[in-house]
């Protein structure tokens, strides 16, 4: 048996311990040949490959990013951009020629949609959710996620005993387009005293309230937000900070931070300050938990592999790895449930959520 691996879209701490836990699994149990895909679909594309064994993944674990490079702006059958040629018989000629008999694709929503699309054209399939803004549907957990909010984490924590020294505002934008699971949790896990997310459009005027509120109370009188790349106030846009029309995901969001303070600084007696975090929070060793977790999703897509449950993807479910069809996963995202636990929990500490 010869398998093929790639990863596609963004980079994020894990996607080695996937690698080398496929890798080395397949090998144990069989298969005769693992071959690394270079650049994702763009290596497919222009047959640009490695040979994975025991000694090609030694000592990747914890180093983050991806030992096999990665691309996310190649979409085959859109090659480049929503208007581009269709390109996927090539890569199902790459499949060919180099006689593998399955891919391992490891990637967010629009990699899987992209899995998706050649699984349909008859290439054997198994997906690995890779994200870390954890919005892959029918997936409670995605590794890179952890060591996302752990970033975020800290980032307040630095910030805060600037905040408590200068009474400040401090303003933390992070990654999260349309769902806000890492500011959610990172926030809460760095004490901020309010969190807005793309799901809970925020009222400005309740925003600065709750920095007023806090300007008055004795003590430091400092705000810590959280905000995610994607918020926005209720009657206001999206943040966009370039438009890449070749790109299968045109839009890049940011600058929503920098917003929020220009909106509150003439609304506050406090100095606002705002902090955008951006790929720092993708870079990195990855945590512990994303090691393990990443682990597990590599040799459970081995083990479909090895019985071939192909047209699927690898997912967390209730703290067990469970098999989901990829026709799931396409085209679809998870954003935060408005009556998620997390949010109960906020608004019972008294965290504002960018609302009265």
């Amino acid at each position: 048996m010869h398998i093929g691996i790639l990863t596609g879209g963004g980079d994020c701490p894990g996607l080695n311990a996937v690698i080398r836990a496929v890798t080395l699994a397949l090998l144990q149990n069989g298969a005769s040949r693992v071959t690394g895909i270079r650049r994702g679909f763009l290596g497919l594309l222009n047959r640009d490959t490695t040979a994975l064994d025991a000694a090609a993944v030694a000592g990747i674990l914890a180093q983050g990013g991806t030992m096999l490079g990665t691309h996310n702006r190649c979409d085959p059958f859109h090659y480049f951009g929503a208007g581009g040629a269709d390109c996927s018989e090539r890569a199902l000629a790459t499949v060919r020629q180099l006689g593998l008999d399955g891919l391992v694709i490891i990637g967010g929503d629009g990699t899987m949609n992209i899995a998706q699309g050649f699984a349909q054209l008859g290439v054997p399939i198994v997906g690995v959710p890779k994200t870390i803004d954890n919005d892959i549907c029918h997936n409670e957990r995605s590794f890179g996620f952890d060591s996302a909010v752990a970033v975020v984490a800290e980032a307040l924590d630095r910030l805060d005993t600037t905040a408590r020294s200068h009474g400040r505002v401090m303003i933390v934008e992070t990654m999260g387009r349309y769902a806000g699971w890492i500011a959610l949790e990172g926030g809460l896990a760095g004490g901020a005293h309010q969190i807005l997310l793309p799901e809970l459009p925020y009222q400005l005027d309740a925003v600065a309230a709750l920095c007023r509120q806090r300007e008055q109370a004795d003590g430091p009188g400092h705000t810590l937000i959280c905000i995610a790349e994607g918020a926005r106030a209720q009657d206001g846009d999206l943040s966009v900070a370039q438009t890449l029309v070749d790109s299968p995901d045109p839009v890049r969001l940011g600058g929503v931070g920098h917003l929020l303070a220009r909106q509150l600084a003439p609304l506050l007696q406090s100095e606002v300050r705002a902090t955008l975090l951006g790929h720092v929070q993708r870079g990195g060793s990855p945590t512990p938990f994303d090691r393990v977790l990443a682990t597990r999703f590599g040799h459970a897509a081995a083990q479909c592999v090895q019985r071939g449950e192909w047209g699927g993807m690898v997912a967390l479910d209730k703290g067990d790895i469970i098999r989901v069809p990829l026709s799931a996963v396409a085209g679809c995202s998870r954003p935060v449930p408005l009556g998620h636990e997390l949010l109960v929990v906020a608004r019972s500490l008294g965290i504002g959520l960018g609302g009265p």
